[in-house]
């Protein structure tokens, strides 16, 4: 990782060319300021990635020098130096955009811990933006949306293996866009001149799947009036994606393998090989180890297909994802059916993001679809995602019941502490019977202990 450039702001010299050499040793590039003047020349001048900045200047405060510096670059991180007791003036820098604060006398391991910390922010910060360029510059679609750091790992793969020929495997959940990792692949590959051929393993009869991969000649069987080019073929010098490959019968793997290792393939009748040059991406939503390990998929196809896996995760754990999706879905469906709206209401926004999703973001983008379609107003409500009704009631039930619940549970405790712990007098109280008491007790496993008991 490429280090970070590292602007020193500290009028006492002594402690500025401390920071400044350690730094160095580091690795850093360092540029240093005694005032806020020098500061903001040097900043207008140079790229500088992170500041440390001391509070207290010559010429200005560090806040005011902090709200300068992002005026010039928002991005920039800057961590705060200030004097032990004026915790205040490091609050109001929080709030006024710097990434963190150290406390004088600097513990110098603690301010390298604190510059990691944040250079791996920047790194990642950075690293997202350019791949996003990318994405932007060399793939004409919208369809690759995301914002968290799971989805951001997925699409540094994509930019890294797309110019290589490696094969790889694509893991993940129906539904959470195992296609579109590959149009990726395929559209930044040096191969995009050529078809993308896919292949549905599952959807494709296990009698017919090796004449739809791999073509037959002619009278190869009855019915075969005339030579027909299998898949492989079609995608030469392009890609073939194998969806679902853990579906393929074993007879079939072996002559996957073969295609994999001698870059030929033999069509159904054929007397001779054919040379192909094609890419494979395969997916799945099986454990193919453990296929491998049940004897159901061939050990070596499965390590010559596993050469880089990416694994698409499920929008479950990457629920930062669910409203910039939602967004998308908005203004792709808004286009489609020739609506206006504009959001989506905060009870039905939450809903969205509380349900786990088991059709992933396929499932949203249905959902969304539909409601787009139902609603009357500007705004989405929980009334318009009838489709997800039972789930929105199951929730919405849910969270009241854990509401009265967590209510209910304070009420007895709170009555019995006040009661010492006598339950006929906490029952009464309360106005229940001992025995309801008693029920309502073990129900919320409540255990008298040193704190409740005061």
């Amino acid at each position: 990782m490429e280090r970070a450039s590292i602007l020193i702001v500290e009028d006492e010299a002594t402690q500025r060319l401390l920071y400044a050499g350690l730094l160095r040793k580091e690795g850093y590039a360092i540029g240093e300021a005694g005032t806020g003047e020098e500061a903001l020349e040097l900043f207008r001048k140079d790229v500088f990635e992170l500041v440390l900045l001391d509070y207290k200047l010559p010429d200005t405060d560090g806040l005011t020098l902090l709200k300068k510096f992002k005026e010039i670059n928002p991005d920039v991180e800057v961590i705060m130096l200030t004097a032990f007791g004026s915790i205040e003036n490091a609050v109001g820098a929080l709030k006024a955009g710097a990434t963190d604060y150290l406390t004088k006398p600097i513990d110098l391991d603690d301010l390298l811990f604190k510059i990691k910390k944040t250079e791996e922010k920047t790194y990642l910060v950075r690293e997202n933006r350019v791949l996003k360029e990318t994405l932007k510059d060399r793939f004409k679609s919208e369809d690759f949306v995301y914002q968290g750091e799971k989805m951001h790992e997925v699409a540094s793969l994509i930019v890294r293996i797309a110019k290589t020929d490696s094969t790889c495997i694509i893991g993940g959940e129906s539904g959470v866009g195992k296609e579109i990792v590959v149009d990726l692949i395929h559209a930044l590959s040096d191969r995009k001149e050529y078809p993308l051929i896919k292949v549905n393993c599952a959807a494709i009869p296990e009698t017919l799947l090796e004449s739809e991969l791999f073509g037959y000649e002619k009278g190869a069987f009855t019915g075969a009036y005339q030579r027909k080019i299998g898949k492989f073929e079609m995608a030469h010098k392009g890609t073939i994606f194998l969806d679902e490959i853990g579906d393929i019968p074993l007879l079939l793997q072996s002559k996957l393998l073969r295609a994999l290792q001698e870059k030929e393939i033999e069509r159904l009748g054929g007397l001779h090989s054919v040379k192909v040059d094609t890419r494979i991406i395969a997916a799945t939503n099986k454990n193919l180890e453990e296929e491998v390990k049940k004897g159901a998929f061939r050990e070596d196809l499965y390590y010559r297909l596993n050469v880089v896996n990416i694994l698409v995760p499920p929008l479950r754990e990457r629920k930062e994802d669910i409203p910039l999706l939602i967004d998308f879905f908005l203004k792709k469906y808004n286009g489609k059916h020739k609506k206006n709206v504009k959001g989506v209401t905060r009870e039905a926004r939450d809903i969205f993001m509380k349900y786990d999703y088991p059709g992933n973001v396929r499932e949203l983008e249905n959902m969304t679809e539909r409601a787009v379609v139902l609603t009357r107003g500007d705004y989405i409500s929980i009334e318009d995602l009838p489709a997800f009704s039972g789930q929105t009631k199951i929730l919405l039930e849910k969270n009241m019941k854990g509401t009265v619940e967590t209510v209910e549970k304070n009420m007895i405790l709170d009555a019995l502490i006040s009661a010492d712990w006598v339950q006929t007098k906490a029952a009464d109280v309360l106005g229940l019977s001992e025995r309801m008491l008693r029920y309502k007790i073990k129900k919320y496993n409540i255990v008298r202990t040193a704190r409740s008991s005061g």
